[in-house]
Formats: C-alpha cells, structure tokens, sequence
C-alpha cells in the first residue's frame, strides 16, 4: 500500500518575491512562475492579488513589487497577532511600571497580582514575565527607569572589620546561643535584629532594625559627627526602640560591632534584652541583612547619609512596610505587625 505523504506548506520568502517581481516585469504567466517557484499557480495568483500596490497603474509597470509585498506580508501578520501582555500600549504595563516605581521587586508584583485576579485573568503577570518586559525594552529613557527600580544585588557582602576578630572589646555579652528558642523559630513577636548601614566613607551611617515576626522595618537617624559612636547609637537608639509598644520591646539581635559596646545602658532604659552574633555570621541576622539590601536601594553606597532627616527615614521605612512579601503569605509587614500588636496583651499606635 502506498504511503502518501502530507504536503508542507511553506510561505514565499523574501527572495521568492524578488523573483516573482522580475518575472512579471517580463511579462511571464503566473503558471510560469509557479513552475519557477514550484509552487501552486493559485498561491503565486494569491500572492500577487494580495499584495500588489493597487496606487501603481498597470500601465506604467507591474502593480507588483518585492519590497511592497513583504511590508504587506509582515504588516499583516503583526496585525494579526495580539499584543504582549506587558507591551507598552497596554493598561498592564502602567500597573507594572508604577508598582515598580514605588520600588516593588518584579517578585512581589507577581504574587499580589496572582492573590487578586483569579486564574486566566489578563491582569495575572509571572515575575519572568516582568523580568523580560524590563529587560527587553530598546536602550532608553524608559529602559533605564525601569532597572533603576530594580534592587541592586550583591553576590557578596565585606566584612566591616576586614577579618578581625572583635570579640573581647564588648563587656558582658549575652550570645545568640543563649537566647531563647521561640526567638529562633518566630513564634513571638517584639523581637528585633539591628545593624549600621554607612554612608560615603563611613563618614554618615543609619541605624536599621527589623522586626523578626513581621520583617517590619525602622531606621534610625544617627547624630553627626561620629555616628557610630556607642554614645549617639546608644541615644538614637533608645529613643526609637521607646517609640514602640512595650509588648513589641522584647529582644534585640546585634553583631559585635564597637558600636553596641554600651548594650547594657541600652537594655536598662528599653527594657530589651541584647544578644550577639558570633563574629562574622551575618547569616545569624539573616532578616536584617536582607533587609539592608531593600534599604540600599533608597540610600545607595557611597551616598551621604547625614543630609537624610528622620522624617525622609520613616517615608522610606513605610515605602517599605508597605510592599507585600512572599514569607508572609504576600502581606505587607506592616498589616502583619499591626494585627501582632493588636493581639497583643497591650498595645498601642506604631509611631516612628
């Protein structure tokens, strides 16, 4: 029994078109070309029927041009085929670029995105999918804003200390080893991580503290000159941590920065007990120094860190607070410490 083989249709090509022109300048039949082309006379009649330019007089030369009908052929299939989800003359576009001004990773604008519109919506995006919208846009004004709002990764972070060990200049240590294991596991809330970000030249710095729970973040202006200083951490400090409810006033987890050498006057005036990682384990503060890189993003390396004033610090802090996050069931940390607090046994209004 003979096997018949199915035909393979194959569009004209560029090239077939330039010789299909030529051809018809020299007045060949269409069964003529087709035999050139081999192809069917019908889609070399098809061909010419579609996509000669009806504005040129026969008369004059042949309606048909290879250039003409190839524009013809790629204006129709791109008429053809829809949009891209995130191309820029869509309205999803503009809900992306504005979430991702407002400094929202392409992660966690995937996931409220997904948590809103059911299954199938055109308003649903994958984070690859913002990723290559980002990425795929021409050099440009528009490119460069749109990675500008992208958070700046560091494959590794350098150790303040250059590889010496700290240990011994802070007296009456308590070690991260003996604190509790419900702060371990995130079972309570009011327990907090805390490190310096600095600025140009270790010239300005910025306290950082978040909230193990919730991942909420305070950042704390530093008094200039010397704002490492343990005497102005100390007073900077406390003054923040007091501006929060005392059940949300539980732990502190530092390294063994200089800067912390006065923990226990700390301790005493906020009632916070302060453990300390073991030397060069940023790893122990995993929350905080996540945490740090989003800070980064609003005071880059290399940036003076004293011209920021605490209210600028508590309009980032809240930029921040606000964005959902993927560990936290795509909530933001400040619904989660808000409804922490209010289940607490006393509570009051988070101020900064």
């Amino acid at each position: 029994m003979q096997t018949i083989t199915p035909r393979r249709y194959r569009q004209l090509q560029p090239e077939d078109r330039v010789t299909m022109a030529s051809l018809l300048q020299l007045n060949h039949s269409l069964r003529d070309i087709a035999t050139v082309l081999k192809r069917s006379p019908s889609t070399i009649s098809r061909e010419q029927r579609r996509n000669s330019d009806m504005n040129i007089p026969a008369v004059v030369h042949s309606p048909y041009s290879s250039a003409t009908a190839q524009s013809k052929c790629r204006q129709r299939r791109r008429a053809g085929r829809p949009l891209a989800k995130l191309h820029s003359d869509r309205p999803m576009f503009e809900v992306v670029r504005r979430l991702l001004g407002l400094r929202w990773s392409p992660e966690q604008i995937a996931l409220t995105l997904a948590a809103l519109y059911p299954k199938g919506h055109g308003y649903r995006v994958s984070t690859e999918t913002i990723y290559n919208c980002i990425y795929a846009q021409p050099v440009g004004e528009l490119k460069r804003e749109l990675v500008a709002c992208l958070r700046q990764v560091h494959n590794k972070r350098v150790p303040r200390s250059k590889g010496q060990d700290r240990r011994g200049q802070i007296p009456d240590m308590l070690s991260i080893h003996v604190r509790p294991p419900e702060i371990e596991d995130r079972q309570f809330p009011g327990h907090w991580e805390g490190d310096l970000i600095k600025g140009e030249a270790n010239a300005s710095a910025v306290g950082t503290l978040v909230e193990r729970t919730s991942r909420l973040l305070m950042l704390v202006k530093l008094p200039h000159p010397k704002p490492a200083s343990a005497a102005n951490v100390l007073q900077a400090f406390t003054d923040k941590l007091l501006s929060i409810a005392v059940p949300m006033r539980q732990s502190m987890t530092y390294d063994q920065g200089t800067e912390m050498a006065r923990h226990k006057e700390l301790a005493k005036a906020t009632g916070i007990a302060v453990y300390f990682c073991d030397p060069h384990s940023p790893w122990q503060r995993g929350s905080n120094e996540n945490m740090n890189g989003l800070v980064r993003q609003y005071l880059p390396k290399g940036t003076d860190l004293a011209g920021y004033s605490q209210e600028q610090l508590d309009a980032i802090a809240d930029e921040i607070n606000n964005r959902p996050r993927k560990g936290l069931g795509v909530r933001s940390p400040l619904a989660v410490y808000t409804e922490l607090l209010l289940n607490s046994p006393q509570h009051s209004t988070l101020t900064h």
